[in-house]
């Protein structure tokens, strides 16, 4: 079964039905039959955007109870990890939530993500030998 991270643009854009890139979304997610995986960084990002109503935010904290989406918390340890990627993309810049699923895909070697950030995931690498595969094209 495949495995892709989610980033919050995405996942802002599934929810919201007011944003350019809602329809694009939502049919690559229709079609998606893998396992998702997320940070808690990325879910309080999204929910500070969806802040303008409570079934919005709502809606995209039941995407992860329901299980859609698998919530990876991070722990004190990768916190140092995190710091160092974003030192190292501090010209990017890199900023946390980005930290987190930079991380995330080096500890689970899931190099697929999500996201609408097209030229910040085509620039970050979870480890030398491997680059990000964006989705949706």
């Amino acid at each position: 079964m495949s495995r892709m991270l989610v980033d919050t643009g995405p996942l802002v854009a599934l929810i919201d039905k007011s944003d350019q890139n809602h329809q694009r979304c939502l049919e690559w997610f229709k079609y998606y039959h893998g396992r998702l995986y997320s940070t808690e960084a990325v879910l309080t990002e999204a929910m500070y955007l969806l802040n303008f109503s409570f079934s919005a935010q709502a809606a995209c904290l039941n995407f992860f109870i329901a299980g859609a989406i698998e919530l990876h918390p991070i722990s004190p340890q990768e916190l140092d990890t995190i710091e160092e990627l974003m030192e190292q993309y501090q010209n990017v810049p890199m900023d946390y939530a980005d930290a987190t699923l930079v991380n995330l895909a080096k500890e689970m070697q899931c190099y697929s993500i999500f996201t609408l950030d097209v030229t910040d995931f085509s620039i970050y690498r979870p480890d030398r030998n491997h680059y990000f595969e964006v989705l949706p094209a």
